[in-house]
């Protein structure tokens, strides 16, 4: 009798997703990634500073990059950017000798993997628990997809500051996910949330899912009660602790536990936040008219071609970069698990729709690879299995987002990106 073949490691699978995913973005990724630092190595400048035994910037920002999104307080620089990520480059940082001297992009383009490859075990671990039909095989395409088919892929070869912290904060979701599914972990689900939230402040919001949880898995034990206890305070205590340190690196900073610095940017949009403040209902629109009905357009030009394709610089609507999506709308199963994590993405989505900015220039909605994790759980847990319609549609999304990370921040392509960041009522 034929043995029956064994399951495969989930761990060389999501070596594999990894692999796979961050052989992709390193063939996508501009040549000058490998070649010199970014030109907004803020992560980097800021674990130069760490390790010259400061807060702040040793002197000036550097001339090359341009100034943009440095805080100017008490005669000092700062970085105001939540710094885990730049904690990851300390050593690399100290390796090369400094900050100029790293190639920062390329230690992120390496991180950037980490999501999909921890997004297919948090897929594998939902399906353990019996709330996902989805295959193993199936479960490393979903996870592929996410890396491939969303504006991630287009993050994941940036390297510049704000595309560093979403590749960083991503990895975070999908492990937080994957420790708070079965309230499994509490005290990894905790600390993946807390350095989440040093990543990506938003992140913050996704704390229901792993309390949901515990309720879930306490259900039917003899104390109830003390098992959700148990299980939440575990899962605070790292959190807390998290919460502590950014209170005090703000005391330390600039003298208030609850200010971050961002009143300090010297930026040109800082009349609009000094205006309506750095989260207000008056960005709503604009923010929800880029996530959508962002469409690309053709742009009558002079020369022998009558039109060009124009991409506006503030991204495509998600649903375009993403057509995947749209099946969150129509499951083929209603699992208990859904309005979980329906409530967990929209509360992370609920800043950036709120948020002083669109991401400003990118390909498409940037601030989804916050809320992105937890949509593609949905999806799996949604689904009878991945059908070959919905593959076809997962692949359409590939190439848009091929086409994104080749083009975007590219010099031969900024044709295709319209100039104009004005939309909706002025500031």
């Amino acid at each position: 009798m034929r043995e029956r073949a064994r399951p495969a490691d989930p761990l060389v699978v999501a070596a594999i997703v990894y692999s796979l995913c961050t052989l992709a973005f390193a063939l996508s990724a501009p040549r000058e990634l490998f070649r010199a630092h970014t030109q907004y190595n803020h992560f980097a400048l800021l674990a130069d500073a760490w390790l010259h035994g400061s807060l702040s910037l040793t002197g000036p920002p550097p001339d090359y990059a341009g100034g943009n999104d440095f805080a100017a307080h008490d005669g000092r620089w700062w970085i105001v950017f939540p710094a885990f990520p730049a904690a990851i480059l300390v050593p690399f940082v100290k390796l090369a000798g400094g900050a100029a001297r790293l190639r920062d992009g390329q230690v992120f383009l390496f991180v950037a993997g980490v999501a999909p490859a921890a997004l297919y075990l948090a897929l594998e671990r939902l399906r353990e628990l019996g709330r996902s039909l989805l295959t193993t095989p199936e479960s490393a395409v979903v996870a592929g997809l996410f890396g491939l088919g969303t504006v991630y892929w287009s993050t994941a070869v940036q390297g510049t500051v704000w595309f560093a912290a979403h590749v960083v904060g991503a990895a975070l979701a999908a492990l937080y996910l994957l420790c708070s599914l079965g309230a499994a972990r509490p005290l990894l689900a905790g600390l993946c949330l807390g350095l989440g939230f040093w990543t990506r402040t938003p992140l913050l919001f996704a704390a229901p899912l792993f309390v949901l949880e515990a309720a879930r898995a306490a259900r039917g034990e003899p104390r109830a009660w003390r098992g959700l206890a148990r299980r939440t305070a575990l899962f605070a205590l790292p959190l807390a602790a998290a919460l502590a340190l950014a209170m005090w690196h703000n005391q330390a900073r600039f003298g208030d536990p609850l200010e971050f610095g961002y009143k300090y940017l010297t930026v040109a949009w800082q009349r609009r936040i000094e205006t309506w403040g750095l989260f207000s209902w008056h960005y709503l629109p604009r923010n929800l008219g880029v996530l959508t009905s962002s469409l690309p357009f053709l742009q009558p030009t002079p020369g022998p071609s009558a039109a060009a394709l124009q991409i506006t610089r503030h991204g495509l609507a998600l649903w375009v970069t993403t057509p995947l999506y749209l099946a969150l709308l129509w499951p083929r199963r209603r699992a208990t698990l859904d309005w979980a994590l329906w409530l967990t993405a929209a509360l992370v989505a609920l800043p950036s729709l709120l948020y002083q900015n669109t991401g400003q220039i990118q390909f498409g909605a940037r601030f989804s690879n916050d809320y992105a994790p937890f949509l593609f759980v949905a999806l799996a847990a949604g689904r009878l299995g991945l059908s070959r319609r919905l593959l076809a549609v997962g692949l359409i999304g590939v190439a848009v987002n091929l086409f994104g990370a080749v083009t975007f921040q590219r010099p031969r392509f900024q044709r295709y990106y319209a100039p104009t960041l004005q939309i909706y009522q002025p500031d």
